[in-house]
């Protein structure tokens, strides 16, 4: 059965970082770190947490800027501040070296990670991670996260309410036509619920990781990356189309899709045996 998940806080120099954490530490077996994706925060990967940590210790911290993480200290900062942010975070809890697990926002930042400080990870999986050319990451810089502040008639909660279900529906989801429509089913209300709270929360900052994803070049930065990687992808995920060529980037990687029959359960079997 899934383990209870615990929330805590650790103090960077940007303020307090919020994370999620399960499982018990054990002698000579790093814990998995866990980033998650944009919008939201590590809420929605509470029941992967609980799963995982039935065998390891897991921590999934809010990324700076998200849920209820303090705002990132630059006014527009790129993915190496984020992946700093990370070493940060392991200092202040006294982790010396992790299993990392990233998807989307999440695994752009582990990219940076794994080049730039590749003796904090031991391995890296990079769930999700879209290469895309650069006139489709130009469009989603102009369009995907617009930067949003509260104002007196509350327009931002009709906002957010739309941005986060109109992502379940089109990808992306300013592109409203049958061509970019998704075949996955609506999340129920109360899944919608939670992640648009976290994204009311960091209303003035959300979009800054966002921004930071797609100036990331991550097409010339992955054939750095030299941990043992493997690149998995949901079969309900848009950027599974993305996965064979993500992985041909990195030598001796390997690859799994999880389809929707497997779900979580499969997800973190695929997690688990990688890290094995």
């Amino acid at each position: 059965m899934p383990v209870d998940v615990d929330r805590a806080f650790v103090r960077l120099d940007e303020g307090l970082v919020h994370y999620r954490h399960a499982g018990e530490t054990a002698e000579g077996v790093c814990p998995i770190y866990a980033a998650h994706a944009g919008p939201g925060s590590s809420a929605g990967y509470e029941p992967l947490i609980g799963v995982l940590g039935e065998s390891r210790h897991v921590i999934a911290p809010d990324t700076l800027g998200n849920g209820d993480s303090a705002p990132p200290a630059p006014k527009v900062p790129d993915i190496e501040y984020y992946a700093d942010s990370v070493c940060r975070v392991l200092d202040a809890l006294g982790i010396d070296h992790v299993d990392y697990f990233g998807s989307h926002t999440g695994a752009h930042i582990g990219c940076e990670l794994a080049i730039l400080r590749p003796d904090r990870v031991r391995k890296i999986i990079f769930d999700g991670i879209g290469v895309f050319e650069e006139e489709f990451r130009r469009k989603l810089l102009e369009s995907y996260a617009p930067e949003m502040k509260p104002d007196e008639f509350g327009t931002q909660f009709t906002w957010a309410w739309h941005f986060l279900r109109d992502q379940m529906i089109h990808f992306p989801y300013f592109m409203r036509d049958p061509e970019h429509r998704m075949e996955n089913d609506m999340p129920p209300a109360e899944f919608l619920h939670i992640h648009v709270t976290d994204v009311l929360k960091a209303l003035n900052t959300y979009h800054k990781g966002y921004r930071a994803v797609f100036q990331h070049e991550v097409d010339k930065r992955l054939p750095l990356v030299e941990v043992p990687s493997l690149f998995m992808s949901s079969e309900a995920d848009p950027l599974h189309k993305y996965l064979d060529d993500a992985a041909a980037r990195v030598p001796g990687s390997e690859k799994r899709l999880v389809t929707k029959a497997e779900g979580i359960d499969g997800m973190a079997a695929a997690i688990l045996t990688f890290f094995a």
